[in-house]
């Protein structure tokens, strides 16, 4: 990849994460926006969403560092695992999913329920699958492991700081832009390389 390009898909994940966090902020962070309208504070207003904007910037870096971790350990598990890599990737898919929906609800403590944190994993899973499908169908069969290996465990490795907060807003205007971010950087990638790419 050129750096031309590199710096195109920098800028416009860039952009995409401060966008998307700041119009999930709008319902995620209500209160806050309405403490600002009654009575009206102009550059309250203005705060809140340079504060929520770069905020997704935030994101998007993670996401960007996380994207180019994912290169690096992929193809230095193809180098030492070679055949075994994609049962690996499966395994740390399923404790991921484990790990995301058990110990969540063990620390949640008594009279929690199960639901919440079965139904998040769920819906990454079904995301991920998504862009895993799309990213094998644009390219190749080989690819779909590793896509759904990034789309899951490294988003929830990203995800990790909202997880462990205490309360909820910040898990869910976390992940929205981490999906979004995440899955447009794989999907973009073979487009900027104008190739197909193997195993990416």
């Amino acid at each position: 990849m050129t750096s031309r390009k590199w710096v195109r898909l920098f800028l416009t994940t860039l952009v995409l994460g401060g966008v998307l966090t700041l119009l999930t902020s709008f319902v995620v962070k209500a209160d806050a926006y309405a403490n600002v309208l009654r009575p009206f504070d102009f550059f309250e207003l203005i705060g809140l969403l340079l504060f929520f904007s770069g905020l997704g910037f935030i994101f998007s870096i993670i996401s960007q560092m996380g994207f180019f971790a994912y290169l690096t350990v992929h193809q230095f598990g193809l180098g030492m695992f070679k055949g075994l890599w994609p049962a690996i990737q499966l395994f740390l898919i399923a404790f991921t999913l484990f790990d995301l929906v058990y110990f969540r609800y063990q620390a949640a403590g008594k009279g929690a329920s199960v639901w919440p944190f079965l139904l998040t994993a769920l819906g990454l899973l079904a995301v991920s699958y998504i862009v895993a499908y799309v990213k094998r169908k644009e390219t190749n069969a080989k690819a779909f492991v590793p896509a759904l290996f990034f789309m899951v465990v490294v988003t929830t490795i990203e995800w990790v700081p909202a997880l462990r907060s205490d309360g909820q807003d910040y898990v869910w205007m976390m992940i929205i832009p981490l999906l979004a971010c995440n899955a447009y950087q794989l999907l973009l990638l073979h487009r900027l390389n104008n190739k197909e790419p193997h195993n990416n």
